[in-house]
């Protein structure tokens, strides 16, 4: 929940890219949608997952409790969960159908992240689709769905910005583990867009941010 670059893709995404130029859409689709899954988790842990109200914050005289947003929390999960359910079907079937064997998740990724497996028109076209610049895992809706997440997660709480900015570099990194390297350019642009998204958020709220 981008949910919001992630640096130039390691060499071994620069080969896979070099060499496997169809499957390019779907593999950094899939990265987005890693990306994206992890940060959120990461960011829902950091926050206890049981989202807990933060502690009151006291301005002069008055206080103001900062309470979750548990509808918008709720919503922003079904989608993502719905969204991954749905990509996730999407390449069992066509790895399924290429003869490909995994057995989690994980094998999955490493199966996409090496390239080794072709992309049919139509699936490339929704791919491409999903990753453009408006697309659903494009740059701009997903470092938007991860502020979001952390926005309801905290109730707007300026206290908790950057233990949502350290939750939301947790989950990438965890992201780039199971990807196997460095991910693709799409998901360095994602995070460059939900660091900035943090820093808005710090600099509106009057918080001075480590250089």
């Amino acid at each position: 929940m981008s949910v919001n670059g992630i640096t130039n893709a390691a060499s071994a995404y620069s080969t896979y890219a070099a060499t496997s130029k169809p499957a390019a859409s779907k593999a950094e689709n899939t990265s987005a949608e890693t990306t994206a899954q992890k940060a959120e988790t990461s960011v829902a842990e950091a926050n206890g997952v049981v989202y807990e109200p933060s502690a009151e914050a006291t301005n002069g005289t008055a206080t103001k409790k900062y309470k979750p947003d548990a509808e918008l929390i709720a919503k922003l999960k079904a989608d993502s969960d719905a969204r991954t359910a749905q990509f996730k079907s999407l390449v069992e079937q066509l790895l399924t159908k290429q003869g490909k064997t995994f057995n989690t998740a994980n094998d999955i990724w490493s199966i996409l992240s090496s390239g080794d497996f072709t992309v049919d028109p139509a699936t490339k076209a929704q791919a491409q689709a999903d990753i453009a610049e408006d697309g659903y895992w494009g740059v701009k809706q997903t470092s938007q769905r991860i502020l979001d997440f952390a926005t309801a997660l905290t109730g707007g709480d300026p206290d908790k910005i950057e233990e949502m900015r350290g939750a939301f570099q947790k989950g990438f990194d965890q992201a780039k583990e199971i990807w196997g390297g460095e991910l693709p350019e799409i998901s360095q642009k994602t995070y460059d867009a939900v660091m900035a998204g943090f820093d808005k958020m710090a600099e509106d709220a009057g918080i001075i941010t480590e250089a």
